[in-house]
């Protein structure tokens, strides 16, 4: 088995050599090959700059995009998708959130089962949150999850769309991403949604995860560009049916 690890990264030039180095490290540990891929989604500071400064030490194994402007997460991750190799591909969100040791028996569940995407969820019962959400963060996932996915008709036994720690069979995250329309936040849900119209086999897993406050999510600036989405993401859907 050959993994792709995709990190989406926006100014995030203090963390991402960690999440580089800890990904080849699992890599390393676990007798597992694979290839780590940086999209610097126009970042302002040096995250392009840090992440170069490792390609002498992986040449043949490390990626790094650079986009001119910020054209959004999703169209991040979708740069990714498009020059990823593996068999296996895990898009993860930068900071060490996510352990990758949670992959180890979901890789084997994709292998045996057939599964063709598995979105970890921190909302399942076996879920471990090691650092939790502040009060802002957990109100205004609650109000997302009331509003916005009954609002798209995204199915209840979806607990945690927003989740990013997610891993898609090549193929799949090939066609979904490459139609991909929304690239802002709300990318995943688009994803799910094609995925169950194409009856592609989804489901989530139980995961390891600590909150970090240090995101790029800025409630005031990012909820406009939300609800934005959100009517895009309806009117794309209802001229698919």
């Amino acid at each position: 088995m050959y993994l792709s690890i995709i990190f989406p990264a926006y100014d995030e030039e203090l963390k991402i050599n960690q999440d580089v180095l800890r990904a080849f490290a699992f890599f390393e540990s676990n007798g597992i090959l694979g290839e780590v891929i940086v999209v610097d989604d126009g970042s302002a500071d040096h995250t392009y700059n840090k992440v170069i400064s490792l390609t002498d030490r992986f040449p043949e194994n490390l990626k790094v995009i650079k986009h001119s402007k910020n054209l959004g997460k999703g169209f991040a991750v979708k740069s990714g998708i498009q020059i990823a190799t593996g068999e296996i591909l895990l898009y993860s969100d930068v900071g060490n959130i996510v352990p990758f040791e949670n992959l180890i028996p979901v890789l084997k569940r994709m292998q045996n089962e057939g599964i063709d995407i598995l979105n970890g969820s921190r909302k399942l019962a076996d879920s471990k949150i090691t650092k939790e959400q502040d009060y802002d963060r957990k109100l205004t996932s609650w109000l997302f999850n009331k509003l916005v996915l009954n609002y798209l008709d995204v199915p209840s036994r979806f607990t945690d769309t927003q989740c990013g720690f997610k891993l898609y069979r090549k193929d799949v995250a090939k066609k979904l991403f490459g139609d991909l329309q929304t690239p802002g936040f709300l990318f995943e849900i688009e994803i799910i949604l094609r995925a169950l119209k194409m009856n592609y086999i989804i489901e989530e897993f139980p995961l390891e995860w600590k909150c970090d406050r240090d995101s790029r999510i800025n409630i005031v600036d990012t909820t406009p560009k939300v609800f934005k989405e959100v009517i895009r993401l309806k009117r794309l859907f209802k001229e698919m049916n």
